[in-house]
C-alpha cells in the first residue's frame, strides 16, 4: 500500500469540504457581509444612489427647451442609466475580492459559488431598489417626466434593469484580471446595447442585421418595456413579455456567473 506523500497529503487536507445546496442562510449572510462593507465606502454609495439623478437631472435641463424630448427618451434612460452604475460598481467589487483573496477564503468555507453569487445579487439588488426608486421619483414628480402608465411599473422595470447589470458585473468579473480590465468590459458589454437598443432610433429601422442582433439583446427590452409604460395607461402583453425577458435574462446570467467564477486572479 502506497503513502501519500507530505505536499500530496497537504493538497489534499487543502480542498474544501463538498458544499450542501443553495442555502438561504449562507446566502444572507454573504448578503449581509457585503452590505456592511460597502457601509463603510461612501464614494460607492455616492455613485450607486446620485449618479442616476444627476444624470436624469442634467439630462432634463440639457432639453429644457424642448420637454417633449425629455419625455420620449428619459424613460428609457431611466431604465439604462442604473443599469450601467450597477454593472460599474458590482464588477469592480467582485474582482475586488478575488484578487484580495477574500474570495479564495470564503470558498474554503462550506460555502458554494451560488451561495456566493446569490448573496452578491441580494446585497446589491437590496441597494438597487433604493437607486430605482431615488431615479424614479425624481423623473417623475420633481423632473415632470410625463408617462401615460402607473410610475410603478417605471420603477419595477428599472428595478430589473438595475438586477440585470449586477448579474452582468458579476459575469464579467470573472474574466478580468484587474480593475481597469473590469472597467474595460464596458464598450464591449454595454456600449453595443446601448446602440441598438432603440434608444437613438426605432429597431425597426435598423439594418435587417443589426435588428436580428438588437432582438437578443436584454437593454433592448428594458427599453421597449419603458415605452409601454410611456405610451399605455394599463399594463400590456408586451409589458409582461418585456419584464419578463429581462428578469430571465438576469437570471440566466447570474447563473453563468456561479458557474464562471474563479476563486482568485491568476
Amino acid at each position: 500500500m502506497t503513502t501519500p506523500t507530505a505536499p500530496a497529503a497537504a493538497r489534499a487536507t487543502a480542498l474544501p469540504a463538498p458544499t450542501r445546496p443553495l442555502s438561504l442562510s449562507r446566502t444572507t449572510a454573504t448578503a449581509t457581509r457585503v452590505l456592511r462593507q460597502l457601509s463603510h465606502d461612501p464614494r460607492t454609495i455616492a455613485l450607486l444612489m446620485l449618479i442616476p439623478c444627476v444624470m436624469l437631472f442634467l439630462l432634463r435641463y440639457v432639453f429644457d427647451g424642448s420637454p417633449r424630448t425629455f419625455d420620449n427618451i428619459g424613460a428609457s434612460l431611466l431604465g439604462i442609466f442604473p443599469l450601467i452604475t450597477m454593472f460599474l460598481v458590482t464588477s469592480i467589487a467582485t474582482l475586488r475580492e478575488r484578487t484580495s483573496g477574500t474570495l479564495e477564503r470564503l470558498l474554503a468555507m462550506p460555502l458554494g459559488k451560488g451561495d456566493l453569487i446569490a448573496g452578491y445579487a441580494l446585497a446589491f439588488g437590496a441597494l438597487a431598489i433604493v437607486q430605482s426608486a431615488l431615479a424614479t421619483g425624481l423623473a417623475v414628480w420633481f423632473l415632470g417626466l410625463d408617462v401615460t402608465g402607473s410610475p410603478w411599473l417605471l420603477l419595477l422595470v428599472a428595478l430589473l434593469d438595475a438586477l440585470l447589470g449586477t448579474a452582468l458585473g458579476l459575469f464579467v468579473s470573472a474574466f478580468a484580471a484587474s480593475e481597469f480590465q473590469a472597467v474595460q468590459f464596458m464598450p464591449a458589454v454595454i456600449f453595443p446595447q446601448l446602440l441598438l437598443c432603440g434608444l437613438f432610433t426605432p429597431r425597426d429601422n435598423m439594418h435587417p442585421a443589426l435588428e436580428a442582433v438588437s432582438d437578443v439583446l436584454p437593454m433592448s427590452y428594458a427599453v421597449d418595456g419603458m415605452n409601454e409604460v410611456l405610451r399605455h395607461t394599463d399594463m400590456t402583453a408586451t409589458f409582461i413579455r418585456d419584464a419578463l425577458i429581462v428578469a430571465g435574462c438576469a437570471l440566466l446570467v447570474l447563473a453563468l456567473g456561479a458557474a464562471t467564477l474563479k476563486r482568485r486572479t491568476a
